[in-house]
């Protein structure tokens, strides 16, 4: 990734069309998440954290994106936030979700966050190192937690604790 110049910004409403074609790609390699059905942008955005909300581009071509969802509404969690982060199918194992993975830890600190969590399929080997590789500690497996074309899937949670949030 070092040759290309890339840039990661805020996710923009204009995005929206790329993204979901990098988020429907994941979906069909069935590693990446139980949906079936790509959300609408509305669902998707979440715009309370949207400092959260990044993609990363290399010559006018989206490469990924990555976010932050709450993981509750209640005020207690507010500091908590799930990670999604997903690559273009033909730019994987180019550093790229590195890149991705430290802006959002960046972007989460700057915004309060003290807990990162991420819940991924155990197929998806890659995903699991990238989170491991960028301080993430494996909690436990979540047996059956869904289904996934009419097949039980499990969940590795796996967990971040800011170095600057949460604390003391």
């Amino acid at each position: 990734m070092s040759t290309i110049d890339f840039n990661i910004r805020a996710a923009a409403i204009a995005d929206w069309p790329e993204i979901k074609r990098i988020y429907e790609a994941g979906m069909h390699t069935g590693l990446a998440t139980f949906e079936t059905i790509a959300p609408s942008y509305e669902q998707w955005s979440d715009e309370q954290i949207s400092a959260c909300r990044m993609v990363i581009e290399a010559n006018g071509e989206l490469l990924g994106f990555c976010k932050l969802s709450r993981v509750s509404k209640r005020e207690v969690y507010q500091g908590v936030g799930e990670v999604s982060i997903y690559i273009d199918t033909s730019h994987s194992r180019k550093g790229i979700g590195q890149h991705l993975m430290h802006a959002l830890i960046e972007a989460s600190e700057q915004q309060g966050f003290w807990t990162l969590e991420a819940k991924i399929f155990p197929e998806n080997i890659a995903s699991i190192r990238l989170h491991l590789k960028n301080g993430f500690r494996e909690v436990g497996i979540r047996e059956r937690i869904g289904k996934r074309d009419g097949i039980w899937r499990d969940n590795v949670l796996l967990e971040r604790r800011s170095n600057v949030n949460g604390i003391h």
